[in-house]
């Protein structure tokens, strides 16, 4: 029995593995070469920020079946301890970063032990009640400057050698933020923890029935996603220069779940996908003013109704592909 367990194993992950692989390698490619494209520049840097923080809530939800309303709030608290520490503290980017994650490690732990009690619309109802309470917190906040936000904050210079005034130089340092987030994802879901989280998400009395203390694997997977999604709002602080209220709003947790699910839900590219469709559609259909969210509401629609799957779900069922 073992020499045919040990023997089949190969033969059903290598594939996707690689496929997997070529897909990492043809994306990794596309966004080096970005900058010599002619596209501008401070729209991919978003996408890479959003793509990221898509893809560390595809890894509570897609991985671990746990559906938070309430992402917003690590994406926004990084932002705003980031920017504070950039402006007020003067401190270099790289500390900058490590405090703003930091700060959103800390959020994750916190909410994470009243949030995981609770299972299903209860848990979703939990996160968005928490979100909302930052939201209301850092709108009085005096360090937040309330409706105005942090504005004009300095991008300094990276270990004191890196400049990232400079577009090109910003534009290579927040895709390798990204990439880093992204393998640290990719490592999570394809590790013993990763197969504990989907044997959760598809029957949690059996992952208990066979020993395993499923509250702590989510409490695990809810901290990590919260903290990368906060190492992504520390990212966009450099890329945006402000730091505001829409990051902590309810609105910018259901934009993380509509990229998410157009982009491909439980997927491993979907979210990136997802999150650079809804980013363009916000920069190039932003003459259309409100009708954008109108706009995304119908692809939201077709979406569901069509492409269950979403856009890289659908297009790794076709050709049978793990994408």
């Amino acid at each position: 029995m073992t020499t045919i367990t040990q023997n089949s194993v190969p033969t059903t992950t290598r594939r996707p593995v690689r496929d997997e692989m070529i897909a990492f390698g043809i994306m990794t490619a596309l966004l080096v070469v970005v900058p010599f494209t002619g596209v501008y520049p401070f729209f991919v840097m978003q996408g890479l920020c959003f793509a990221l923080l898509a893809c560390a809530f595809n890894l509570l939800i897609g991985y671990g079946g746990l559906l938070s309303f309430g992402h917003a709030m690590f994406l926004g608290t990084a932002g705003y301890v980031s920017g504070h520490a950039l402006k007020v503290w003067g401190l270099p980017p790289e500390l900058a970063i490590i405090v703003g994650t930091g700060a959103s490690f800390v959020l994750a732990v916190v909410t994470g032990l009243i949030a995981i009690r609770r299972q299903g619309i209860y848990f979703a109802m939990i996160t968005l009640a928490l979100s909302q309470l930052l939201y209301f917190i850092y709108l009085q906040a005096p360090f937040t400057h309330g409706e105005d936000g942090i504005q004009g904050i300095p991008q300094g210079k990276l270990f004191g050698l890196i400049d990232l005034s400079n577009a090109t130089t910003l534009y290579f340092v927040v895709l390798a933020g990204f990439l880093l987030g992204f393998l640290i994802i990719y490592r999570a879901i394809n590790s013993p923890f990763g197969e504990v989280l989907k044997a959760i998400r598809e029957n949690e009395p059996r992952a208990i029935s066979l020993g395993y203390k499923t509250d702590q694997y989510k409490l695990l997977a809810f901290i990590l996603s919260g903290t990368l999604a906060g190492f992504a709002g520390a990212l966009k602080v450099f890329v945006a220069q402000n730091a505001s209220l829409t990051d902590v709003h309810w609105s910018m947790s259901g934009e993380i779940v509509l990229m998410t699910l157009v982009g491909g839900l439980g997927t491993v590219f979907g979210p990136v996908v997802g999150a650079f469709v809804i980013i363009a559609m916000q920069q190039y259909l932003a003459g259309f003013g409100q009708w954008v969210t109108v706009i995304q509401g119908v692809i939201f629609v077709a979406c569901v109704l069509t492409f269950r799957r979403g856009i890289v779900g659908e297009i790794g069922h076709l050709f049978k592909r793990s994408l």
